[in-house]
């Protein structure tokens, strides 16, 4: 089973964050130009992003537009979720799954070292595993016929 870092290998180690002070409405924005449904809420401590919360699509819908507040006005840091459930580099695929199986989450940030390095996506591990059971089934295959 593939690692946290072999997926960020393949698919890239981009990783969007917005700061907490910032308007909802320029969150969503954001996510909608970047082609993403989370980002990490970080503030700047001593030149490096300090992670604080998460803010996702599913926060706005459920905490601004549910609720009938203003995204123009509304900062950020009060919609964001905290603390945030993040993962490091050497945990498996399948693991992930399970963490976010469990905490019912969708995006998990990857810090090395304390360090933001990347986030993953339940689709990133959702593709992962299919990938590796398509290779089981091409190996098993190549053993039956072989």
């Amino acid at each position: 089973m593939k690692q946290v870092k072999q997926i960020l290998d393949s698919k890239g180690y981009d990783v969007w964050t917005i700061a907490p002070e910032v308007s909802v409405l320029e969150a969503i924005k954001k996510m909608a130009e970047k082609g993403v449904g989370a980002l990490v809420v970080a503030e700047v401590v001593e030149g490096t992003d300090h992670v604080v919360g998460i803010v996702t699509e599913r926060d706005y819908a459920r905490k601004v537009i549910l609720q009938g507040r203003s995204s123009r006005k509304a900062p950020v840091s009060e919609i964001m979720t905290s603390p945030v459930i993040c993962t490091h580099p050497e945990r498996t695929a399948e693991e992930c799954m399970a963490i976010m199986t469990d905490k019912r989450v969708r995006h998990l940030p990857v810090l090395d070292e304390g360090a933001l390095v990347g986030m993953i996506s339940i689709g990133d591990l959702v593709k992962s595993i299919i990938d590796h059971q398509q290779f089981m089934i091409e190996q098993l295959e190549s053993y039956i016929s072989g």
